[in-house]
C-alpha cells in the first residue's frame, strides 16, 4: 500500500484530496490539525507518532524529524542497498508528501508583531519534509501548493508523469527558497545594528510572477510582470484591471509612473488631484475642486501629448470627469474607483485600460517594496537598490515648513501656494526636470534634459505652443541651479518664483540674479532627481 504523508498549514482542499488517495489505495500518514482536520471529513488517518513510534515533542514542535520518515522519503527505489537498509530497519517508503508551511510572512506583516510569534512561525519540519521529497522525486510525489493537489491525483491515475514530478521539485526548491529569504529579511531588519535606510549585505529577492506579458518596451523582447509576496500587495500590484486590453509592459511603467505623481496629492479629501502620463513622465499635472476640473486643467498643459496617455485620478472618478475625457484617446485609466456611470462611459470605449485598487488595499500607499521601504531597478548584470523616497509634502513647503528663502523677496501667499504644488508635481518628472505652474496646474514641463538651461527653455516653449501664459508663474527644478542663466531665462518668460534644492557653489550668483530680477527664491535642502 502506498504511502501519503500529509501536513499542511493551508487546509484547502487537504479533505478532499486526502479522501481521493485513500480511495485509491493509499494510507493516510499525518501530523496535528490536518489529521483532526482529515479524520473531521471521515478520511482514516495514521498519526505520526504511531508511524514513528515516537511522540511528538514540545508541544509538536518535533514530530517529523525522525529516521523513520526521512528514510522512507529518501530511500532510491532503484538502489537495492536503500531499499534493503528499510527492511532491516522495518521502514516503509513514503511516495507522496503534501506539505505547505507555517504562515511566516503573513504574521510579521502584522504592525504588532512580536519577536517570539515570528520566531514561532518559522517552519523547520515542513521545509525539510519538502526539500526531502523533492531530492527524491523520481521516486516521491511532493506537492507544496494546493492548486496541484488535482493535477497529481490524474497523473497517479495515469501512473507517471516524469516531467510533472520535475516540475513540482522546482516549485518545491522555488517556495522553500523564498520562505528563507522572507525570514531573512525579517531577522536583518531586526538586527540592533541596523539603522533606517541600511541595506543588508545579502539580498534575497523573493518574486512570484504576477503576468507573462507580450513583449517588453519593444516586441522583439520577452517580458513579465512579478511582486514580492512577502510584503502587503500595494502599488501597481495593488491593481486589479476592470476593462480593456491587457496591460502592457510599457503601460505597467505609465501606470506607476502615475501613482509616483499623484502620491503627494492623495489623502486630502478637499482636492481632486489629476495627472496626464506619457513614457513614465507627467505631461500635465493639476490639482482641482473636482476631477474634472483638475483634469482639464492637466490636459490644458500640453493637449497634444496627452494622445495615447494614461489618466490617474486621486479621487473616484466622476460622470463628468468621464465626459471630459471622452474626446481623447487614452491608453490607461487608473483611478480609487468610478462613479456607475462614470464607469458605464468608459466602457464604451472597449480597449480602454481601467483599473482600480484590490478589495482592502489602499490606493497608491506604500506600503513595501523589495524589502518595506527599498526600491529596485534592474542594470545589465545587477541590481540597484536605495531606500524609498520621502513623500513630498505640498503643504508643509507652502507654509514655508523645512524651507529657507534666501532673496531678498518673500513669495507671496498664492505664490508659496503653487511652489508647493510645483515641488510636490516635479518630483515625478524625468531629470533633469523643470516645472512652471500656475493655480495649482502645470503650465509647462521641461523634463529628460541633458542640461537644466535647456529644460527651463522646453518648459516655456511648451508653455506657450499650449497657449497659456508664463507671467505670474512659479518655477520647480528638481536640483540646484548650476549657472545663473535658468533664472535669467525664467525671469524672460515673466516667472516670480523659482523653488530649488540650493546646494550649488554658485548659490550666491543665482541668488544675486533672482534679486536682479526681483524674484522670490525658496531653497528646499532636498534633490529630487528621478533618472
Amino acid at each position: 500500500m502506498p504511502i501519503a504523508l500529509l501536513s499542511v498549514s493551508d487546509k484547502r482542499g487537504i479533505v478532499e484530496f486526502g479522501r481521493s488517495l485513500q480511495g485509491r489505495g493509499w494510507e493516510i500518514v499525518s501530523t496535528g490539525g490536518t489529521a483532526r482536520a482529515l479524520r473531521g471529513g471521515d478520511v482514516p488517518v495514521t498519526e505520526i507518532g504511531e508511524f514513528t513510534g515516537f511522540p511528538e515533542l514540545m508541544g509538536g514542535r518535533v514530530k517529523t524529524l525522525h529516521p523513520a520518515v526521512h528514510a522512507g522519503i529518501l530511500a532510491r527505489r532503484s538502489v537495492a542497498s536503500d531499499m534493503e537498509e528499510l527492511r532491516k530497519h522495518e521502514l516503509s517508503p513514503i511516495d507522496l508528501v503534501a506539505v505547505n508551511l507555517y504562515p511566516f510572512r503573513e504574521t510579521v506583516a502584522l504592525p504588532s508583531v512580536s519577536d517570539a510569534d515570528a520566531l514561532g512561525q518559522i517552519d523547520i519540519g515542513g521545509p525539510t519534509l519538502l526539500r526531502a521529497a523533492a531530492k527524491n522525486h523520481p521516486f516521491v510525489w511532493v506537492v507544496c501548493d494546493p492548486d496541484d493537489y488535482d493535477t497529481v491525483l490524474g497523473a497517479i491515475e495515469a501512473e507517471d508523469d516524469p516531467g510533472l514530478r520535475r516540475r513540482l521539485a522546482a516549485k518545491v526548491f522555488l517556495h522553500t527558497a523564498a520562505y528563507d529569504a522572507a525570514i531573512a529579511g525579517h531577522l536583518e531588519e531586526r538586527k540592533s545594528d541596523a539603522g533606517a535606510g541600511t541595506l543588508p549585505a545579502e539580498l534575497l529577492w523573493p518574486l512570484e510572477r504576477v503576468q507573462a506579458l507580450r513583449y517588453g518596451e519593444n516586441p522583439d523582447q520577452a517580458a513579465a510582470f512579478y511582486r514580492d509576496p512577502s510584503v502587503p500587495a500595494w502599488g501597481v500590484p495593488g491593481l486589479k484591471q476592470l476593462q480593456g486590453k491587457e496591460l502592457s509592459y510599457n503601460n505597467l511603467l505609465d501606470v506607476d509612473g502615475a501613482l509616483l505623481a499623484l502620491g503627494p496629492f492623495l489623502g486630502d479629501g478637499e482636492v481632486a488631484a489629476c495627472a496626464i502620463l506619457k513614457h513614465t513622465t507627467p505631461c500635465g499635472l493639476a490639482a482641482g475642486r473636482t476631477c474634472a476640473e483638475a483634469f482639464e486643467k492637466a490636459r490644458a498643459c500640453d493637449p497634444m501629448s496627452a494622445f495615447g496617455s494614461t489618466v490617474a485620478f486621486s479621487q473616484p472618478v466622476t460622470e463628468a470627469a468621464a465626459e471630459a475625457m471622452s474626446d481623447l484617446f487614452v491608453e490607461c485609466v487608473v483611478a480609487p474607483g468610478y462613479a456607475g456611470a462614470a464607469l458605464r462611459l468608459l466602457q464604451g470605449k472597449s480597449n480602454l485600460r481601467v483599473l482600480e485598487p484590490e478589495e482592502g488595499v489602499e490606493f497608491g500607499v506604500p506600503t513595501g517594496h523589495v524589502r518595506p521601504g527599498f526600491d529596485a531597478r534592474g542594470v545589465r548584470g545587477g541590481l540597484l537598490v536605495q531606500t524609498t523616497p520621502a513623500p513630498v509634502d505640498p503643504g508643509a513647503v507652502a507654509r514655508g515648513e523645512g524651507v529657507e528663502v534666501p532673496t531678498r523677496r518673500q513669495p507671496s501667499e498664492e505664490e508659496r501656494a503653487d511652489l508647493g504644488f510645483a515641488w510636490a508635481a516635479v518630483q515625478s518628472v524625468k531629470s533633469n526636470a523643470i516645472l512652471l505652474a500656475r493655480d495649482s496646474a502645470t503650465i509647462g514641463i521641461g523634463a529628460g534634459q541633458m542640461s537644466r538651461v535647456d529644460a527651463v527653455k522646453i518648459a516655456v516653449r511648451k508653455a506657450g505652443e499650449a497657449g497659456l501664459e508664463t507671467r505670474g508663474s512659479v518655477l520647480a527644478s528638481d536640483a540646484f541651479f548650476p549657472f545663473r542663466d535658468n533664472v535669467d531665462v525664467a525671469a524672460e518668460a515673466g516667472v516670480r518664483a523659482i523653488i530649488q534644492p540650493g546646494g550649488s557653489i554658485r548659490d550666491d550668483e543665482v541668488v544675486e540674479a533672482a534679486d536682479e530680477h526681483d524674484m522670490a527664491m525658496v531653497f528646499t535642502g532636498r534633490r529630487l532627481f528621478r533618472h
